[in-house]
């Protein structure tokens, strides 16, 4: 790893409290396979210091925090990952993790859960009193509850529920009366034709889901949402297309969202140049609910000379000023990642950095020449006018394994 001091071996807050003050140390976790790597962040010089790390049985799918900031819950899975490629998986769980207050440090909190298929996301409801987790195949909406010491406790068990095609993330309203599960869909491939996607909305009480609202433009065809982030004092929901290169407002009524979206702008900033596995990611509201971040990932690679070579596309964090009256985004920046399918990024509460991990290494194509670009964190300055400022680039050794998830959070 080059620019780490290592002196060992947030998330966007991913909290439902958007307006966190930044009073305490600034942490970065990021997986590594099953590795999941903590990282004191020095705000001032946008650097990161290694501390240490933790494994659990089987690679890290995503991570969110306890209200409390006192513990992490984790997904974890071996399906279709190093060292199991191409394999279904028999080990799929939910770990709680207790973190150290005064260093970060993390420790296993209770025994791992079985969960019964691989989950692409966790997030817990305002009081984390239950954790919500995503799997995307089959599609799954799972729930339960967090025992009183932080551990996971039992499953609570749900009628049939309507959740979609290939779940993507799960995230609880503000007011948490309500669950919103984002299903993607599937692009038609060959002889088989497109999975509609959409948001399934269902109420939330006490653990249990119920009144389940489809919200699928077209029927969901052309509609591929993955991630959704919620505005911090105004009615507005943005979700990311990953399928179509778009984000689009939705309003929040109530306990459900409007059948269609307000507008839609576009994630790329070459329109008409889509390049295979180019793909819209994550979307992130600044805390002050004045800028909006977006993703755009692409690492597909072409053979030349005997040697697969990235074959284009682009690789950004895209910036835009959230119109304070309508919630419409306005573009600002499109800004190189340095490294190859950012699939997650972070940003601390007070605004001030910004962290992407561009999960796998990628060779290039310079000329007659190729290098490896390796698997990063990226870090960036974040302006008052929500432009970022590219600081520094952190290699990272990933092996046969990938940067799966990563998320800064405040103590």
């Amino acid at each position: 790893m080059s620019d780490v001091q290592d002196v060992g071996k947030g998330f966007t807050t991913m909290t439902n409290n958007k307006s966190a003050k930044a009073t305490g140390r600034l942490m970065l976790y990021a997986s590594v396979g099953a590795e999941l790597v903590h990282y004191d962040v020095d705000v001032d010089n946008a650097a990161l210091i290694r501390r240490g790390s933790v494994r659990l049985d089987a690679s890290v799918m995503y991570v969110c925090p306890h209200a409390s900031k006192r513990y992490l819950y984790v997904v974890t899975s071996n399906r279709g990952l190093w060292p199991n490629k191409g394999a279904p998986g028999d080990t799929h769980q939910v770990v709680a993790l207790r973190i150290d207050p005064e260093t970060g440090a993390l420790h296993t909190h209770g025994a791992p859960v079985a969960l019964r298929n691989r989950s692409l996301h966790i997030t817990t409801d305002a009081r984390s009193e239950h954790v919500l987790i995503a799997c995307n195949e089959p599609s799954e909406l799972i729930v339960h509850r967090i025992n009183g010491d932080g551990t996971v406790g039992d499953e609570v068990k749900q009628s049939a529920l309507d959740t979609g095609i290939y779940a993507h993330q799960v995230r609880v309203s503000p007011s948490n009366d309500a669950a919103i599960l984002v299903t993607r869909g599937n692009d038609a491939h060959g002889a088989k034709a497109e999975d509609p996607g959409a948001l399934k909305v269902f109420s939330f009480r006490n653990g249990r889901l119920g009144d389940g609202v489809s919200i699928a433009p077209g029927n969901g065809y052309g509609f591929g949402p993955r991630h959704l982030d919620f505005h911090p004092s105004q009615p507005w929901v943005y979700v990311s297309l990953e399928r179509q290169h778009k984000i689009c407002l939705f309003t929040l009524n109530g306990s459900t969202l409007s059948s269609l979206p307000l507008f839609s702008v576009d994630t790329l900033s070459d329109t008409k140049n889509i390049r295979p596995r180019q793909m819209a990611g994550t979307v992130h509201v600044h805390p002050n609910g004045r800028f909006l971040y977006g993703c755009e990932r692409a690492d597909a690679t072409t053979e030349v000379d005997g040697r697969q070579v990235f074959a284009g596309g682009e690789n950004s964090i895209s910036v835009y000023a959230i119109d304070q009256v309508s919630g419409e985004l306005v573009p600002v920046q499109h800004i190189n990642t340095r490294g190859f399918h950012a699939r997650t990024f972070s940003f601390d509460p007070g605004g001030r950095i910004l962290v992407a991990a561009c999960k796998s290494p990628v060779v290039v194509q310079e000329g007659n020449a190729t290098r490896t670009v390796s698997a990063s964190l990226d870090v960036f300055r974040m302006g008052v006018d929500g432009r970022l400022e590219y600081i520094r680039k952190y290699d990272i050794d990933v092996g046969n394994a990938s940067l799966y998830w990563s998320g800064l959070l405040q103590l």
